[in-house]
């Protein structure tokens, strides 16, 4: 914890700050936390007081399913997990920044009306985003970081070979499972085509072409106790670019043509990064924006 002087928070200090900032959300009392005079919140890209946005909407939470980034190198915490509001769960992906003791900055993206299929894989993290890693083994956080920005290039350049999939990356957005060993086909009148599960052949197969850009990219936290990196980011499709050829996951190749409008994804990421540098396990979650959304930050 930090003393009253201000001493910088431990990894402890760090998550037990997120747990006072996430009762005091659900609370609607920014009293309850150690918000700096001027703190700056950014809620779902746009800038609020504390008390308004998801402040005055949530009404429960976190659940079991809580997933925490503490950075006491940079000071700074990152958090996806489960809130309740009156008509549902929300899905929060969460970036404190803490100066001389206070919350400085907070940045919430929240997604709601999820997919009932997604709310089984909501119920409590995957074992191997909690798993410590052994002492002699961390990196640092530096090091994770680095790693977690791969991904970034990976997926804009359609090229794997940029990030360090491990064979068994699995990935899940909002819940759903998008990408790994056992995701199987996509189900009956899925818009997403039947291209490789494994997390390095679906980018070779160029299904993201219409991925056009990400930008504020910010990899803001790492722990090396458990190999987490978080990163925050905005996924810009303008869908300009189709149709175009993407590589099935029998080899074959056909045109692609995805029916959405432009938009922006306003996206957190948390990456599994493990002894071996490579990247294991990938939760996301995001919303849909209008494109050429504000950055928000």
């Amino acid at each position: 914890m930090n003393d009253p002087a201000g001493h910088p928070y431990d990894r402890l200090g760090l998550i037990r700050l997120t747990d006072r900032y996430l009762a005091a959300l659900v609370a609607n009392d920014p009293d309850a936390v150690p918000l700096a005079d001027g703190v700056r919140t950014v809620d779902n890209l746009r800038q609020i007081k504390p008390g308004e946005g998801l402040w005055a909407s949530v009404r429960g939470g976190p659940t079991a399913f809580a997933v925490y980034v503490p950075d006491p190198q940079r000071q700074t915490a990152g958090f996806i997990g489960m809130l309740e509001q009156a008509d549902g769960p929300v899905l929060l992906g969460l970036r404190l920044a803490i100066r001389d003791g206070q919350i400085v900055e907070a940045e919430q993206l929240s997604a709601s009306g999820l997919a009932q299929t997604s709310l089984p894989n909501l119920q409590v993290p995957r074992p191997g985003l909690l798993a410590q890693i052994p002492p002699g083994q961390r990196l640092p956080e530096e090091d994770l970081r680095t790693i977690g920005a791969t991904y970034y290039d990976a997926l804009v350049r359609n090229d794997s070979s940029l990030a360090p999939f491990a064979a068994d990356c699995e990935r899940h957005e909002n819940g759903l499972v998008t990408a790994g060993p056992d995701r199987g086909a996509p189900p009956p009148g899925s818009s997403f085509p039947a291209v490789p599960s494994a997390c390095a052949a679906q980018i070779d197969s160029k299904a993201f072409t219409y991925i056009a850009d990400i930008d504020n990219r910010r990899v803001f936290a790492a722990d090396p106790v458990t190999g987490l990196a978080m990163g925050l980011s905005m996924f810009r499709h303008p869908m300009d670019n189709v149709p175009y050829e993407i590589v099935l996951a029998d080899g074959t190749t056909t045109m692609h043509a995805p029916a959405f409008a432009p938009f922006d994804l306003p996206a957190a990421h948390i990456w599994k990064i493990g002894p071996d540098r490579k990247i294991h396990e990938i939760e996301a979650m995001g919303f849909v924006a209008p494109y050429g959304s504000p950055a928000g930050w």
